[in-house]
């Protein structure tokens, strides 16, 4: 394929290395002329293991060249590729004054050409920049519609310094956000490589790239806070790490990572908290660790708002232990959801198959009748009291076996879904809430 890379810097370089090592004709498009210089003479514009000999190869190939000319790279060229900075500004808002002015120059030479062009923007943008921003203007520029004649995507780049050009051919994932279900030309550049191939929308491709880089600073920092707590109580950091990323069930896995509403029960909200205690002991400040709690909290709130803006009075709450298929009570995110609520005046009933005072015993029924007997007295005995009770739904727990008695009886009625159930997403009632969708 004939490919333009606008920007010769960290990404497009490593990029129009090994695309053109691939077999590609590349052209790489820099204003700066010494960038433009470096690569028609063989060099490499960064310093990066293994780049320098492919930039060398693919320049003596021919199969790889630069210039500072954007008309003569899109003549030449098929699809585009966007690799330009996105600095911060000093408020932290990104500066996309760079990735603008190409688009605007790019639009403005699309207008001489008659054939498709496919412009795919590489550079980290937050959500949105791509379809309100970077298309108009590139339809503007070049007088084309987007679809006719201009065709636009996302491809975030999942490359780290020292180790980019491994990491270009042995990517996690290969994420393309393109408008429209057909397959574009950019997927076949990625073929071959041993990766998956993900297919979404432009939106959610920007905010991949976001949540992979706010995921590894979240780890990063959890691990020095980890660390030095350790190093206090002299106990091995690198060994506890070693031990907790043996499990890959939990730990290194999706299992916690699908956003919903907070978390409870009778270990995670105690442990955290015994950490900042014995934190606060050590003199130590654990800011990360710290924010959990009150950001868990943040959860309850915004379903309580939700609740508040559905309007109605009569409440009904499918589930109050801290997750399905468990009658524990102990710190659940939903008994409080339900303490805020009658506190409002809110006229609430409740359903939960396995909280039920003549099933439970022990320790929960010991809470629930010392605890939150005001609670206990709003339990319904069926799903069906339930539905005829409430003008507002909240499903705080669900399994399966609920929907032949929810699939009727939510036509008419507001749904605050706090687990994210696709039945019901699907089954349409007349308002429908996600907590975090």
């Amino acid at each position: 394929m004939n490919i333009s890379i606008f920007g010769l810097g960290y990404v497009g370089t490593v990029c129009a290395g090994c695309l053109a090592k691939d077999g590609h004709k590349v052209i790489g498009v820099d204003p700066n002329a010494h960038k433009v210089n470096l690569i028609n003479t063989g060099a490499s514009t960064i310093i990066e293991d293994d780049i320098g000999d492919i930039i060398k190869a693919a320049v003596a190939g021919k199969r790889l060249s630069a210039t500072d000319s954007c008309s003569d790279a899109i003549a030449k060229t098929d699809i585009s590729l966007v690799c330009v900075g996105t600095p911060s500004q000093p408020n932290g808002d990104l500066d996309i004054s760079q990735l603008k002015r190409v688009c605007t120059q790019i639009g403005r030479a699309l207008q001489r050409k008659s054939a498709p062009h496919l412009v795919v923007i590489r550079s980290t943008v937050i959500p949105g920049t791509t379809d309100d921003i970077l298309v108009p203007l590139l339809e503007k520029h070049s007088g084309k519609k987007c679809g006719h004649g201009l065709l636009v995507g996302y491809n975030p780049e999942f490359l780290r310094e020292g180790t980019s050009v491994y990491d270009y051919y042995n990517p996690p994932k290969i994420v393309i956000g393109q408008m429209g279900a057909r397959p574009t030309s950019l997927s076949k550049i990625y073929r071959d490589l041993p990766a998956p191939l993900i297919i979404t929308e432009i939106r959610t491709a920007e905010m991949v790239k976001y949540a992979d880089n706010s995921f590894h600073a979240v780890k990063v920092v959890f691990a020095n806070e980890i660390g030095n707590i350790c190093k206090q109580l002299k106990v091995d950091s690198h060994e506890v790490m070693r031990i907790f990323c043996q499990d890959t069930k939990l730990n290194l896995s999706p299992y916690y990572l699908r956003p919903g509403f907070a978390f409870g029960g009778s270990c995670l909200p105690k442990d955290i908290r015994a950490m900042l205690y014995r934190a606060k002991t050590l003199d130590l400040s654990v800011p990360m660790l710290a924010s959990i709690l009150p950001s868990n909290e943040l959860q309850v709130k915004a379903a309580l708002d939700m609740v508040e803006a559905g309007g109605s009075k009569k409440i009904g709450l499918l589930g109050l232990s801290f997750k399905a298929g468990t009658d524990d009570l102990r710190e659940s995110p939903l008994v409080k959801l339900s303490e805020f609520l009658i506190g409002r005046g809110y006229d609430l009933k409740i359903y939960d198959e396995n909280v039920s005072l003549a099933k439970i015993f022990g320790a929960n029924k010991q809470y629930i009748e010392e605890g939150i007997p005001h609670i206990s007295s709003l339990m319904c005995p069926d799903i069906q009291t339930l539905l005829a009770h409430a003008g507002t739904l909240i499903i705080g727990n669900y399994t399966k076996k609920y929907w032949k008695a929810l699939k009727d009886g939510i036509a008419k009625k507001t749904v605050i879904d706090l687990v994210r159930c696709n039945d019901i997403m699907k089954a349409g009632p007349a308002r429908y809430y996600g907590i975090a969708w």
